[in-house]
């Protein structure tokens, strides 16, 4: 697969968009981008509105539910979509995505068991027919702004 494809071309976007996260020590800094026939409809990063707002949901708070191009949208996100998370009246960023009907998701990492005892996101999200690609080439760039937490 060439570097400049549009998954890499993408996903470089949505690691320049983790960049803008306000710093934290108690979550991972995420870029996110949502495409349609190969043009950004929505963008979204960690902590863009507040404090706890995830990437893909900063993304899919921009766009209307029921927008139809959500249906044949690819989601780029640095980090693998949670499955679970810390405040129970926010929903995880993996049923956003399927409850929006996104059948593509692209990520360059999974999330480590820092946070969460095990992300199912990757899991979840195959199970229910979506299709998950991962970049694991960029998985480094995507980990850098997060170099003040242990990842191992």
């Amino acid at each position: 697969m060439s570097h400049d494809d549009p998954d890499h071309r993408f996903m470089h976007r949505a690691i320049a968009l983790a960049r803008n996260c306000p710093p934290s020590d108690t979550a991972y800094s995420v870029g996110a981008v949502i495409v349609v026939d190969g043009e950004e409809i929505a963008t979204g990063f960690s902590r863009e509105t507040d404090e706890k707002v995830h990437a893909e949901e900063a993304a899919l708070n921009k766009l209307d539910p029921a927008d139809p191009r959500l249906r044949r949208a690819t989601i780029y996100s640095t980090l693998e979509p949670c499955s679970a998370r810390a405040t129970a009246t926010r929903r995880p960023c993996t049923d956003r995505i399927l409850a929006a009907g996104i059948p593509r998701v692209v990520i360059a990492w999974r999330e480590p068991s820092l946070f969460v005892a095990a992300c199912e996101g990757v899991d979840k999200l195959r199970d229910e027919g979506v299709r998950v690609v991962e970049l694991t080439d960029l998985a480094e760039q995507a980990m850098s702004m997060n170099s003040h937490l242990d990842l191992s």
